[in-house]
Formats: structure tokens, sequence, C-alpha cells
């Protein structure tokens, strides 16, 4: 069960993936449930943590990444099967949210291992933290459910999905501790996930199976005021968790120029 206040919205979301392929409004989601379109999304808000609409676009162009990386179909005709009529739109809203274009996207599995395997290759990954005294600093742990060999992306984000580029982000070698320095206030969602060093290309372009974390409640970051030390927990997918949109090959690329 998803949630245990509002359990109707097990419904709403098995009947979202089971219909992502077909148009639906957000009244015929609230009437699944008998309720209220204002009412459903409040519900649906605070206990996904996203409106209904927001959660449906995501699982869209979830499936826009499995249909480029496993048919032959053109990026219009992508758009076209996740409900996007115009080609400009799709390929603005998807690099976006996803950080690289649709064909560079579709390309990028050729580089995977070579990122992996340059990651797994660093000598000592501590150093390219950088320690910025101003701004505050968001430190914690991070543990996992089951074990992985591999490293682990965490970041912080705008909204409560992994979508884009993160605001502020880095990569953990194992593990246990974590900063995040020079952060501007603001108020962020902080989120990770686990990439095996045994991961084939195209699980690392999709990652539905990965292991996961994410914060519900935002963290605020004011100024002069420390900020709570956080304890997170990489978990297996929930039903209700947003799909990674993030191309994890973006950020492990980025992390690498880094080193270099």
């Amino acid at each position: 069960m998803v949630s245990e206040r509002y359990p109707e919205i097990d419904e709403v979301i098995a009947y979202i993936h089971q219909h992502l392929n077909e148009p639906f409004s957000l009244a015929e989601l609230a009437a699944l449930v008998s309720y209220s379109p204002y009412h459903f999304t409040r519900i649906f808000k605070e206990t996904i943590g996203l409106p209904p609409q927001y959660y449906v676009s995501s699982h869209r162009l979830q499936k826009a990444k499995d249909l480029l990386l496993h048919t032959d179909l053109s990026i219009r005709e992508v758009g076209l099967e996740i409900g996007q009529q115009s080609l400009g739109t799709f390929t603005t809203r998807f690099t976006q949210r996803v950080g690289v274009t649709p064909a560079a996207f579709r390309q990028s599995r050729v580089q995977v291992d070579e990122h992996l395997n340059s990651l797994q290759q660093l000598p000592d990954w501590s150093s390219l933290r950088p320690v910025i005294e101003q701004d505050a600093r968001i430190a914690g742990t991070i543990q996992a459910a089951v074990p992985f060999d591999g490293l682990i992306l965490l970041g912080l984000f705008a909204r409560p999905i992994p979508e884009g580029l993160p605001l502020y982000g880095t990569l953990l070698s194992s593990l246990g501790e974590f900063c995040l320095t020079g952060v501007k206030p603001g108020i962020y969602y902080l989120m990770a996930t686990s990439v095996s060093w045994n991961m084939h290309a195209n699980d690392i372009l999709l990652p539905q199976a990965t292991l996961r974390t994410r914060t519900r409640v935002p963290i605020h970051v004011q100024p002069y005021t420390a900020v709570p030390f956080q304890h997170v927990t990489l978990l297996p997918p929930s039903p209700d968790d947003p799909p990674i949109l993030i191309s994890l090959p973006l950020l492990m690329k980025n992390f690498l120029s880094q080193a270099t």
C-alpha cells in the first residue's frame, strides 16, 4: 500500500500506470475515487509530493526514454506516442527534465560504459569535493536497505522529483557520510540513487530498479541557520516513486570533468 492515510490513491496510481498510453483528464482521475478535482489534487500532492498532472507527465517522459532506447521510432514518433503533437514542445520538455535532448539521450548509451569504467578507476574521490565556507552546508549519512557495490548519485532538486540537473550534487564512492557545500538559501529536496558497477548501459539510462531515496519533506536553507543533519536510506523502488528522469550518464560525465 502506498498511503495509509489515503489508500484510495493506490487505485489511482495503478490506473495511471495501466492507462499511460491513453488520454485522461484530472476530472477523470478524481472521479475514480469520487473526489472533486480540487480535493483530489490536494490529497494526491500530499501523498505523492507532486500534482497528479505532473506525476503523469513524468511517467510519460519515462516512457519516451524507454521508446528511445528500445525502438527505432523517430523522435517525432516517440513524442506522438506520449501525446505530444509538437516535435518542438516534446524536445524542449524532454531536454528540460532529462538534461539532454532526445537525440543525445538515444546516442549516450555508447558512452555509459566508458564513464562507469572511468569512475571505477578514480583513485581519490574525496579530493573532488570542493570546500566552500560561505553559504550553508547540508551534511548527513546515507545507508542502504540492501547491499550493493557501486556508486551513489546524490543531489538537491527544486521539486520532489529527480529531473533536470540538480542544483547541487555529487557522486559518492561508498555509503556513509556526505556533505554538500555552498548551498544558497532556498527550498530543496534531497534525492539519491545507486549505480552498481556491473549494471548495463540501458539500466543506467532507464533506472527503474535502482535503489533510491527522496525526502518528502523539503529542506529549508536559511541565512545564518544550521541545516539539520540528514539521515537517509536507499530503498528499492516504491509504486508511488516518481521516475528518475535525469540522465545519470550526464551526471557521471560532469563529475568526471571535475577530475581532469
